[in-house]
This record gives C-alpha cells, sequence and structure tokens, in this order.
C-alpha cells in the first residue's frame, strides 16, 4: 500500500486557522529555495516502549525516550533531500531533549543550538513557562530568517500546537509544517508535509 501524503495549508491570522488548497511541490519548493520560511520539525519516530522519566534533568538522556533506528534512517534522509533540493538553512534550533538533539545533528544542514524555548515542558514545568515557551516559539515562527534563508526547528507536537493551534495537535513524528514569517507576532502555515519520505521523493 501505497503511502499517504499529506500537504496542506493552514493559514494562521489571530489564533484562528483558516484551510485553503495546498501548494503543490512545484510551487513550494521555488519559494524554499528564496529563503523567507520557518520549518518546524516533529522529531522523526521513537520507541514507542520507552517514556520520558526523568524529564526534570534533561542530562539524563538514558531516561528519555530515544529515536528508532528508522527515526535516525528519516533525519538522515531528511537533511540529503533537503541539500538536494537546495534548500537554504540559515541554523537549526533543537529541543533540549536528546530525540530532537540527535535529529537536529543527522539532519546536517547547518549549526544546531540547543533552546529551551522550543524544550518541551509538559506537567513538570508551571503553566506560566509552558505559557512562555509557547510565546517564545510564536515569535520564532513570526520572525523572518535572515535574507535568502530558512529557520529550521526540531521540537515537539505540544510546542507545536501550544504556539500555532490545536488543528496542528495531529502532527505525525517526522512532519514537516512550513510557516511563513509576517512580523509582529504573526505568521502563516504554508504547508504541511507528511510523511518525511516525501521530500525523499520529491528529491529524484
Amino acid at each position: 500500500m501505497k503511502k499517504t501524503v499529506l500537504v496542506a495549508l493552514v493559514a494562521v491570522v489571530a489564533g484562528t486557522a483558516a484551510y485553503a488548497q495546498p501548494p503543490s511541490p512545484s510551487e513550494l519548493l521555488p519559494e524554499l529555495r528564496k529563503g523567507g520560511y520557518v520549518l518546524f520539525i516533529r522529531h522523526p519516530k521513537t520507541n514507542p516502549d520507552q517514556a520520558d522519566t526523568d524529564p526534570l534533568n534533561l542530562d539524563n538522556v538514558k531516561a528519555q525516550r530515544q529515536l528508532s533506528e528508522d527515526g535516525r534512517k528519516q533525519a538522515k534522509a531528511l537533511g540529503e533531500a533537503f541539500r538536494a533540493l537546495k534548500i537554504p538553512i540559515e541554523k537549526v534550533v533543537s529541543s533540549k531533549f536528546y530525540r530532537a538533539q540527535e535529529a537536529a545533528k543527522l539532519l546536517d544542514v547547518g549549526e544546531v543550538a540547543t533552546s529551551v524555548d522550543v524544550t518541551e515542558g509538559g506537567l513538570v514545568v508551571s503553566p506560566n513557562e509552558n505559557q512562555r515557551r509557547g510565546k517564545a516559539l510564536r515569535q520564532l515562527l513570526a520572525t523572518p530568517p535572515s535574507k535568502g534563508k530558512n529557520l529550521l526547528i526540531v521540537s515537539h507536537k505540544p510546542n507545536l500546537q501550544d504556539a500555532a493551534g490545536k488543528d496542528l495537535g495531529d502532527a505525525g513524528e517526522g512532519e514537516v509544517v512550513v510557516f511563513e514569517p509576517l512580523g509582529d507576532g504573526k505568521f502563516k502555515v504554508v504547508a504541511r508535509i507528511a510523511p518525511p519520505e516525501t521530500w525523499t521523493t520529491w528529491a529524484k
């Protein structure tokens, strides 16, 4: 059975989402090559039998859910596709959870910087801190990168949902959401691409 390819467009204005006709690869890829977008990647596949058992201590990598071998392959293939498609990346901002950091490094598309602002907080941080992180991510999504470049973020579904709305709460592992920063705290979703192997198909 062929895998389903998800490419959707959502415009986000003042906290609401409106669906529109999604762009085709022939429309999307030339725009990405020009730069000016933020690519949010939910980390690739993880081991479903693992859990984050010590989330207050992010240095305790062994107590975290890890990328599976398939997830590592996805990250490498995604980076290879980005390079083959000549999508310019200014930098990569990653969650401090190891699965996100490992994926960001395996992508091998730019310098990786970790940030608590895109790190999942969940129940072990205060509601105020979760709100602060959501606001910080919204600011990243709304801020245009350097001319001719794109920003890439490797993070988690809860962060995406907190920053961009519940309509993105179904983002799958390895899904890429492309945002167009509009400035002044605003942005719009240009495309949702899943599964991540879609990029490899486009690069052929």
